[in-house]
C-alpha cells in the first residue's frame, strides 16, 4: 500500500511538471533610438476663410488698457503664407504599439496673457500636470468643459496664481473658456502618449520620433472640423505629409 502511494504520488507530481504551461506574457522589444522614423507636415486651407472681426475690450477697461490701445481681432482662422494653417491639433490616433508611455514631469502652460489664453490650442498627456497661469492684474476665470474628463470651473483673481489640473483620459478637444470675458477661448487636446504637435505660423508640424509602422493621423481646428491620414514609416525614413481644409 506504502508502495502504491509513493507511485501515484510520483505519477502526478510527473504529470504537473510536464503539464503544458501557460503563455509567458510578451513584453514589448526595446527600440533602437538610431532606427526611428520622422513624420513632419503642414496644413493649409483651400479657399478664403471669414475674416477675423474686432473684439470689443470696452466691458472690462482693465483689459482695454492691457490692449494698450491695439486692436484685438478673433483668432477662429490664423492663416500664413500659401493659406497655411495655424493652431491645428496634430496626433497619431492610431496605430502605435500597446504599451504605458511614460507621463512627462514638466507641466504645460496655459497663461493668460492681456485677456487672451495663450497658447489658444495646445496638446497635453493624460496624467500629466496641466499648470494655467493668470499673468494679469484682474480676475479671470478658467472653465474647463470637458465631456470625456472631470470638468471643472476655477475663478483666478490674482496675478501669478496658477490653476493645476491633470486629465485621466483621451480627450480630442477639451475647451477651456472665461466666464467673465467671453471672447477668451483655448482648446487642449488630450491623448495617451507623447505623439501629438500643433501647426506653428507657417502651418507647420514635427511629431516625436515614430518606431517604424503604419499609423493613422489626425488633425483637428476648432472650425474647419477633423480629418485623417495613413502614413507609413520606415526605419530611419522621414516622411512630410500634407493636409488640406476646404474652406466652407
Amino acid at each position: 500500500m506504502k508502495f502504491f502511494t509513493a507511485s501515484l504520488a510520483c505519477l502526478l507530481l510527473a504529470a504537473c511538471t510536464n503539464s503544458p504551461k501557460a503563455p509567458a506574457s510578451t513584453s514589448s522589444a526595446a527600440i533602437d533610438p538610431a532606427t526611428l522614423g520622422s513624420v513632419t507636415g503642414k496644413v493649409v486651407v483651400d479657399g478664403p476663410v471669414p475674416a477675423s472681426q474686432v473684439i470689443r475690450l470696452d466691458g472690462d477697461p482693465k483689459c482695454a488698457a492691457l490692449a494698450q490701445g491695439q486692436e484685438r481681432r478673433t483668432e477662429y482662422f490664423v492663416v500664413g503664407d500659401g493659406n497655411t494653417l495655424q493652431n491645428v491639433f496634430v496626433y497619431v490616433k492610431d496605430g502605435l504599439p500597446q504599451r504605458m508611455y511614460p507621463v512627462p514631469m514638466t507641466p504645460v502652460v496655459l497663461d493668460q496673457q492681456q485677456c487672451r489664453y495663450v497658447p489658444r490650442v495646445l496638446g497635453v498627456q493624460a496624467g500629466q500636470q496641466l499648470n494655467i497661469r493668470n499673468g494679469d492684474p484682474l480676475l479671470h476665470n478658467v472653465h474647463g468643459e470637458g465631456a470625456v474628463n472631470q470638468p471643472f470651473d476655477v475663478g483666478t483673481p490674482v496675478q501669478g496664481m496658477e490653476v493645476k489640473r491633470t486629465f485621466a483620459t483621451r480627450e480630442v478637444m477639451v475647451p477651456i473658456k472665461c466666464n467673465v470675458h467671453s471672447w477668451m477661448n483655448a482648446f487642449i487636446g488630450v491623448v495617451e502618449h507623447p505623439y501629438f504637435a500643433v501647426t506653428d505660423q507657417n502651418g507647420r508640424f514635427s511629431l516625436p520620433p515614430l518606431p517604424a509602422g503604419t499609423y493613422t493621423l489626425e488633425i483637428w481646428h476648432e472650425r474647419l472640423g477633423t480629418q485623417t491620414q495613413h502614413v507609413t514609416v520606415a526605419a530611419k525614413e522621414t516622411k512630410d505629409l500634407s493636409f488640406t481644409y476646404k474652406a466652407s
